[in-house]
């Protein structure tokens, strides 16, 4: 707990900066990106950055201070009347881009933990006029959402920040509803990313010593129970890593043991939700489904 709250302070103070134009020229991925992608990542899958339709409408001030390494919203197909989460939402750019998509019918929130972050994104969202966001304070490791009441989980650079990057991942899934999607852009370490770039703690905020391998990242999806499960890198962002595009999704209702059959078979525990295991009149065990 202790190295996880050391991360967290690291990663708020360099935001913190940000958000209040103090922040140092070397932020590494994850400096300022309202930029529109070079003629070499144009046409890579997930590597177009901002460009002139995608910021329409949204301030100058919430692209100024945008931290990431991609754009998340351009994969994510939302829709008419979803509700999204953007975690790590910082100054509130892909919050508001979602919130024009899921239309007046539809919310977005926006979590994050850095105070001058989240008053950032409250003026900025005032400024665009724009009603249908929320902005909230917590932890992406302990998001203060309740279960199964999100349809689309995003970020942008961001996953990779945290100190148990694995406990993110699981609680994407719980917030999300059966069928519900996660869309992220994110870092991936290459395999052989050398002990000490990893052990920087500098460069946690630099999106890159945190940064998980492709095969860890499927490792832990698959763990939380997300399927579908694709990566694909967009563009090169350190001599060790790529920015990639992560997408899943949680499985529906059908994929899991129908509730009459539950008091036969064994669960994991990332179906308990969508299987709705008090039906059988006790929680399922942990051995694995067998019919």
């Amino acid at each position: 707990m202790a190295e996880l709250n050391d991360i967290r302070e690291t990663v708020r103070e360099r935001y913190a900066a940000a958000a209040t134009k103090t922040a140092p020229s070397d932020a590494g991925c994850c400096q300022p990106i309202r930029l529109t992608a070079s003629a070499a990542t144009r046409d890579v899958f997930g590597g177009e950055l901002y460009d002139d339709a995608s910021r329409e409408g949204v301030p100058d001030s919430a692209l100024d201070a945008s931290l990431g390494c991609g754009v998340p919203t351009a994969v994510a197909d939302l829709r008419e009347g979803e509700t999204v989460l953007d975690l790590g939402s910082g100054a509130g750019a892909d919050v508001l881009i979602s919130a024009g998509r899921v239309g007046p019918s539809g919310k977005v929130i926006g979590l994050d933990m850095t105070d001058e972050m989240l008053a950032l994104a409250r003026a900025n969202a005032t400024a665009a006029g724009v009603e249908n966001v929320e902005f909230v304070k917590g932890y992406l490791e302990a998001m203060p959402l309740v279960d199964a009441s999100i349809d689309v989980v995003i970020s942008n650079c961001v996953i990779n920040l945290s100190g148990d990057k694995p406990a993110v991942i699981r609680e994407a899934a719980r917030v999300l509803r059966p069928g519900g999607r996660f869309a992220v852009s994110d870092v991936i370490a290459d395999p052989d990313m050398d002990r000490a770039t990893r052990a920087d703690m500098a460069a946690w905020t630099g999106c890159i010593a945190g940064a998980l391998t492709e095969a860890e990242f499927r490792g832990a999806l698959s763990s939380a129970g997300f399927e579908e499960i694709e990566i694909q890198p967009t563009h090169r962002v350190h001599q060790h890593a790529s920015a990639a595009i992560i997408r899943a999704r949680k499985p529906d209702a059908s994929a899991c043991c129908a509730p009459n059959a539950l008091g036969k078979c064994c669960e994991p525990p990332a179906k308990d939700e969508c299987c709705g295991a008090h039906a059988a009149g006790e929680a399922p065990s942990t051995c694995g489904c067998t019919h």
